[in-house]
């Protein structure tokens, strides 16, 4: 997401949540290949085999057949799936709800959760209750799921998601980026690190315990060469490698989950339009090239 104000850099104490474990390591996933045509069992299995990840979240379940295609491949690789539905008009909702409904029964064991909403409240497209209410459909329609959300950490943190921290969720994605904050990159970690325990001790204090809700940086990364700076965020493989050498393995070492932002570069993605008018390439978030190539090693 993109947040305009920056916030102190400065983490003085470590947030609630912090667990003597080291924390798991995921990524976001597409599903397009590089020439924007949707992908299929055989290219999602080719997938988890560069990334050698055990778990994977998506955005959609309906779209490409996402859902079922995932879920195959992830029965045969032995990944976790958070599967995403978007909730942001009745008819995507209803028909990431039909895919599930079709796909997840003969591979319920790949799924690890289902998220209804990708920053739909940092949008305005929904208001907390309207989302709860259909995370609550959701969980009614697989009720041994853990279904949840996804959204910014300024929006878990200014209580815009209160009602849905308070309505019984069984898992909440929290997205930090340094970059989207605009911070060079020797700050970039602190304001990462910072934002996540703003929302998770907020999410925390709402919903009266440490662990009534599992937790997941839900989305995070650093565009690297060829993608737009923003602000005093500069774009680079470089800076990629220092942000997740630094904010990515420190939130891992303190237990945190996270999910990297993305796998794949996406070379299929048209040129978005930012908070001033200005044309953002988004084609080279990727860890991994289009082809499948590491930019940088990816270990702690």
């Amino acid at each position: 997401m993109r947040f305009s104000n920056i916030v102190s850099a400065a983490v003085v104490a470590a947030p609630l949540v912090v667990s003597a474990a080291t924390g798991k390591l995921g990524y976001a996933i597409g599903n397009r290949k590089p020439d924007g045509s949707c992908k299929y069992t055989a290219d999602y299995e080719a997938d988890f085999d560069v990334i050698e990840a055990s778990y994977v979240r998506t955005y959609t379940s309906s779209e490409c057949n996402t859902a079922e295609q995932i879920l195959l491949a992830a029965a045969k690789k032995g990944v976790k799936v958070i599967l995403g539905v978007w909730p942001d008009t009745d008819e995507a909702y209803n028909n990431d709800k039909a895919a599930l409904q079709t796909a997840v029964p003969a591979n319920a064991d790949s799924v690890y959760a289902i998220t209804v909403g990708s920053e739909a409240l940092y949008r305005g497209n929904l208001k907390g209750p309207d989302l709860l209410h259909k995370i609550k459909d959701m969980q009614n329609t697989f009720p041994n799921i853990k279904i949840g959300t996804a959204d910014s950490w300024n929006k878990y943190a200014d209580g815009t998601a209160d009602a849905v921290i308070q309505g019984g969720v069984k898992l909440l994605l929290v997205n930090a980026f340094g970059f989207w904050q605009g911070q060079e990159i020797g700050n970039a970690t602190a304001t990462y690190l910072d934002d996540l325990m703003q929302a998770f001790t907020r999410i925390q204090h709402i919903a009266g315990s440490i662990d009534a809700i599992e937790l997941w940086n839900g989305e995070t990364g650093w565009p690297t060469t060829g993608g737009t700076n923003y602000g005093s965020a500069v774009a680079g493989t470089d800076n990629a490698k220092t942000f997740f050498d630094e904010g990515v393995c420190a939130a891992l070492d303190w237990g945190f989950n996270v999910f990297y932002f993305s796998a794949f570069d996406e070379p299929w993605k048209p040129d978005s339009i930012g908070d001033t008018g200005a044309k953002s390439n988004e084609k080279n978030w990727g860890a991994y090239t289009a082809d499948g190539v590491a930019k940088f090693l990816l270990k702690c």
